[in-house]
Formats: C-alpha cells, sequence, structure tokens
C-alpha cells in the first residue's frame, strides 16, 4: 500500500471517529432538549422557600454610641430530598442527634412523597461541618447568615435597653421599639436540581441593598454619665451590704433620661444565665414607700393653699405627738420650726401638722398634681403607676403619714419627674430615652421634642421650695453629705420603713433615698438614688446622699458647667433630722 493509499485511510479513520463523536453529541443534546426534559423535571425537585430575616436596627446612645446592634454570623440551613436519602431510620438517628432534634419527626419526613424537605433552618457553621463531613447522601446545605444581636457594652444599662431573640424584641426598649428596629423578611424562593441543590432564585437579590432593614433608635441617655452613675451605685450597695440599688439622671427642663442603672446588673449578651428579676428594670416597674422626700410635696402643697409662708411656725411637741390611736415621732425633739425648717431638718411632726392645717384634700389633690398616681407616659413597657388612697378614705392618721411618705406607692420614675418639676419652674414635664428614630442609612425619620404635662405649682413657689431644698444640704441640714464644692446643691434626704411579712413597718429593713438637683440657681441636671435594704447604716443622708454627690459631680464636669465657689470644705459635716 501506497503512502498516499494509507494517509488517507488514515484520514478516514479520523472523519469517521469525528463524525460519530458529532452524532454522539448530537443525540445527547436532542435526548436531553426533547425526549428526556419531563423525565428531568420530574426528578427535579421543584420549588424551596426559605424566610431570611434582614438586619435589625441599631440602638445608639446619645453620643452614637453602638449599645444594641446586630452580628453576622456564619450559618446554613440544611435540607433533605427523602428519595435519595440513604438508610433513612439511621440517617434520622445521627442527624437528630446532632442537631438536638426530634428524631421521629425527622424520620417521617424522610419517609414522606415530598420531593425536599426542610431538616433545621440556622445552623451553625461548625455543627454544619460535622454533618457535611459525614457524607449523608441527599442531604444539602443553603447559606443562611445568621443575624444575632450583641451588646458591646455588656451590662452597661442592661434593664434599660433589654435584649431581643431571633427576630423580635423580649425586654426593655427592644420591646419597645421592636416595630421600628425589627427587619424585614424576605421569602425567598428558589428551584432544586435532581440532586437537590439549589441552582436559581427567583426573588431575592444576592446583595443586600438594606432597604429591609430595621430603623435605628438614638436613645437620650449617655454611655459616659450612665457609667458614672452604674459605678457609684454599683460602690454604695456593695459597701453597704444592700439588696439592691437604683439611680436616675434626669434633665429637669426637658424630661430626657441621661442615665438610669439599676444593681445588680445582668449581661443582655447570655441573658438567660441570669434571674428574670434582673431583667426588669426597677425605675419605672417597682413601687415603693418614699419616705420623707415626700415632704417637698407637702411643702409644696402649704404654699399653693396660699395660707402660709416659708416662715410660718408649726410647733413640732417636743418629738412626740399622737395623731388618732399612733404617736408620730421626730428623731430630736424640736419645739417650734418653720416650714422650711420642717423641711431642713426632716420633721415627721412639722408635716403632719402643717397638712392639719390645709386639709387632706389639697395635699392629695397636690400630689396628683405632681404625677404621682399615675403613669409618667415614658417610652418604656412596663410602667407601674403607682398608688395614693383617695382622699375621703384617709383616716386622720393616714393624712399624717401620707404627709411624709408612708401608705402610698410611687415609682422612682415619678419621684426623679416630680422633683424635676420643682427645678423647672413648677412645670412638669414628660420623662422620655429615646431622642430620635433614623432609617438604615442614618437619615432622619423621626424626632421626639421635649413635651410639657402641666403645671403643678407657681413659679414663685417653685422657687421658695428650692430654697427649702438648698437649705437641706447646708450646715446642719439632713443632706449635707451630698454638698458640692463649687455648686449650690438642692435635695432631699428619705429613710423609709419597709412594710414586714406582717403587715407591719420593720425595725431593720428600710429604704434610703437622696432626690435633688443642681446648681440651684439653673438646675442642669436632677439625680436620684434609692438603696433598698442597707445593712450596716440606713438613713438617707449617709447612704444615699454620697452617692448623689458623687454622681452630681462627675456629671456637672463632664458637661462642663461652670462651678461657683459656693461650699466650704472645711465646713464640718453633721447628720441631724428625721433622714
Amino acid at each position: 500500500m501506497t503512502n498516499s493509499n494509507k494517509q488517507k485511510q488514515r484520514n478516514n479513520i479520523i472523519g469517521f471517529i469525528l463524525a460519530a463523536l458529532f452524532l454522539l453529541i448530537a443525540s445527547r443534546a436532542v435526548y436531553i432538549q426533547v425526549i428526556g426534559l419531563e423525565r428531568i423535571k420530574g426528578k427535579g425537585h421543584g420549588k424551596g422557600r426559605l424566610t431570611i430575616y434582614e438586619k435589625r436596627g441599631t440602638i445608639f446612645d446619645a453620643n452614637y454610641q453602638e449599645m444594641a446592634m446586630a452580628q453576622v454570623r456564619d450559618a446554613c440551613s440544611i435540607g433533605a430530598s427523602p428519595e435519595k436519602v440513604r438508610e433513612k431510620e439511621k440517617t434520622a438517628s445521627e442527624l437528630a442527634c446532632i442537631l438536638k432534634i426530634d428524631e421521629k419527626k425527622l424520620y417521617k419526613k424522610f419517609t414522606s412523597h415530598e420531593k425536599f424537605v426542610w431538616v433545621k433552618i440556622n445552623v451553625t457553621s461548625p455543627v454544619a461541618k460535622k454533618i457535611r463531613d459525614r457524607g449523608f447522601p441527599g442531604i444539602n446545605f443553603t447559606p443562611t447568615p445568621i443575624k444575632s444581636r450583641t451588646y458591646p457594652g455588656g451590662t452597661m444599662a442592661a434593664q434599660v435597653i433589654g435584649f431581643a431573640g431571633f427576630d423580635k424584641g423580649l425586654e426593655g426598649l427592644e420591646l419597645h421599639y421592636d416595630e421600628y428596629l425589627k427587619a424585614g423578611k424576605d421569602e425567598s424562593a428558589f428551584i432544586r436540581d435532581a440532586f437537590g441543590s439549589r441552582i436559581t432564585n427567583e426573588n431575592r437579590h444576592e446583595t443586600n441593598t438594606g432597604y429591609n432593614d430595621g430603623k435605628n433608635i438614638i436613645l437620650t441617655i449617655d454611655s459616659r454619665i450612665q457609667h458614672i452613675t452604674e459605678s457609684a451605685l454599683a460602690e454604695a450597695v456593695e459597701k453597704f451590704s444592700a439588696k439592691s440599688g437604683i439611680a436616675i439622671v434626669m434633665v429637669p427642663k426637658t424630661g430626657a433620661i441621661l442615665a438610669m442603672a439599676n444593681y445588680p446588673f445582668f449581661n443582655p449578651n447570655n441573658y438567660e444565665e441570669f434571674k428574670r428579676k434582673l431583667w426588669r428594670n426597677r425605675a419605672v416597674t417597682d413601687c415603693f414607700e418614699p419616705g420623707s422626700t415626700m415632704k417637698i410635696f407637702t411643702a409644696a402643697a402649704v404654699l399653693e393653699s396660699e395660707k402660709y409662708t416659708p416662715d410660718t411656725l408649726f410647733y413640732c411637741e417636743e418629738g412626740e405627738y399622737r395623731v388618732g390611736g399612733q404617736i408620730i415621732h421626730d428623731t430630736h425633739e424640736y419645739g417650734y420650726l418653720s416650714l422650711l425648717q420642717v423641711i431642713k431638718y426632716s420633721s415627721n411632726i412639722g408635716a403632719v401638722k402643717a397638712v392639719e392645717f390645709i386639709g387632706k384634700k389639697s395635699l392629695y389633690n397636690s400630689l396628683y398634681a405632681f404625677g404621682f398616681g399615675e403613669k409618667t407616659g415614658i417610652d418604656y413597657p412596663g410602667e407601674m403607676s403607682g398608688y395614693i388612697p383617695h382622699f375621703r378614705r384617709w383616716k386622720k392618721i393616714d393624712a399624717g403619714n401620707v404627709a411624709f411618705g408612708q401608705g402610698v406607692s410611687i415609682t422612682a420614675l415619678q419621684l426623679i419627674s416630680a422633683v424635676c418639676a420643682v427645678a423647672n419652674g413648677g412645670v412638669l414635664m414628660k420623662p422620655y430615652m429615646v431622642q430620635a428614630i433614623t432609617d438604615h442609612n442614618g437619615g432622619l425619620t423621626e424626632a421626639f421634642a421635649p413635651k410639657i404635662v402641666r403645671r403643678v405649682i407657681s413659679e414663685k413657689n417653685a422657687g421658695i421650695i428650692i430654697k427649702m431644698m438648698k437649705s437641706v444640704v447646708s450646715e446642719k441640714g439632713t443632706g449635707i453629705n451630698a454638698a458640692l464644692y463649687g455648686h449650690s446643691v438642692c435635695g432631699k434626704t428619705g429613710t423609709a420603713q419597709k412594710i414586714g411579712k406582717g403587715g407591719t413597718y420593720s425595725e431593720e429593713e428600710y429604704v434610703a433615698s437622696f432626690a435633688g438637683f443642681a446648681p440651684a440657681g439653673r438646675p442642669e441636671v436632677a439625680v436620684l438614688v434609692i438603696v433598698d435594704e442597707p445593712k450596716k447604716k440606713y438613713y438617707g443622708g449617709i447612704v444615699a446622699a454620697p452617692v448623689f454627690k458623687d454622681i452630681m459631680r462627675n456629671t456637672l464636669y463632664y458637661l462642663n458647667v461652670p462651678t461657683k465657689n459656693s461650699f466650704r470644705p472645711d465646713i464640718v459635716h453633721r447628720i441631724n433630722g428625721n433622714q
């Protein structure tokens, strides 16, 4: 055979092979496109749906420091193609053990006639890897990052901020503002091939535009003032081996809350590890008898009656005064005291005598005007209204008890709001914690301005009460331990006996408190401190006043409020009167 014949034969063989390959490819294409299309569709697993939540909004403090934020963690959702799962009973058992789900329900899914079933949604990456490494036939994985919640400040303002679950707020501001903070959800529809793999998304963009994210809220709370407040409160509670403590910092002119602290603290990042009672914001949800801090408002009622002046004298019976079948005591044997001195020395008998002159109706109306007995309307869940019995049900002793803070139930928030009304010239403001709401780009969508509730006393009488409260924090006043060098301070001590198990007042359990504001001439900040059941000492002037001092001094310094040398630090501090 010649060379030319060999080359021709070789070419024919190559041509035959190429033609055969072409026919094979063409026939396969025809089979897929025409003959096998319905068969492939039949083996396909149709459409699947997966709900994906976008990013929950951020909670910022007044300086745009993040206090609660969304955190994205890698995760995936595990599904299955039942007809491809081998050894269904064994596979169900092993997967149920790894994923901590119901084995019987999973086996039922594997033996169903469904083309695709979900095994578990949002499985963490380490767990998913463990399953993937086992190589279970018919099991597939869909990336679904988990949007969890994190609190960078840990325990800071935990009872105020609260915490959120997978897709909704559960406590605190997270709950109250959930409609704003919560993210939209995206129903993602997709198609799976015959092997159970996801091949298309019908309605979801691969990148998050942010338009479905939750809105952000901007608090009035300042993290630095919150830290100042929490540190001072925690130190006092530990020092006096107390049960708990509450402290609030508020702006009298606006009602804005700059800090609100509860001790003991808890960490919202792992809230399940703490007792439920620690989650509660007791400043808003719990009631207590205020004790002598209520004398501020008794004095206001006396002045508003226009029958008496700050110089009106009341005979204080040398320390003992019988009212009905009970005897009211003072810690000192006072004779005649002016109304101003009744407040300065915190005389129980003087307060009772003052109410006897003006009548129980006038006191009742004045207390309600200051906001006691009704909710403040703060933007926070679970607020209590407290309780003041109607004056028509008061016995003679009841009127006297109410005058110095027994027989009534109030919240810490009500007390600081009423004190702020005095500091604000007699105008009660509505307290609030959120000043603005923004969208995912930071654009303002809603702002909250200060709101006046009502005028509770005249500006003139508010000025007189301010002078009385200033005298409390002067030499021989019960609140001398709250005095500041460089600032004139107004305040009032409170020491309230708690009601014991038998329904009588305990001789061992007390609530020590101090409420006040500074500077006296132009109040910038009001502070309330409450220490529940201090063990070593229990007078408000000893336990709570120093905490007030620490919070007020550091807050005024932080706010750059100018000082004035209005108090000599060499004055000997003496505690007198009913604290």
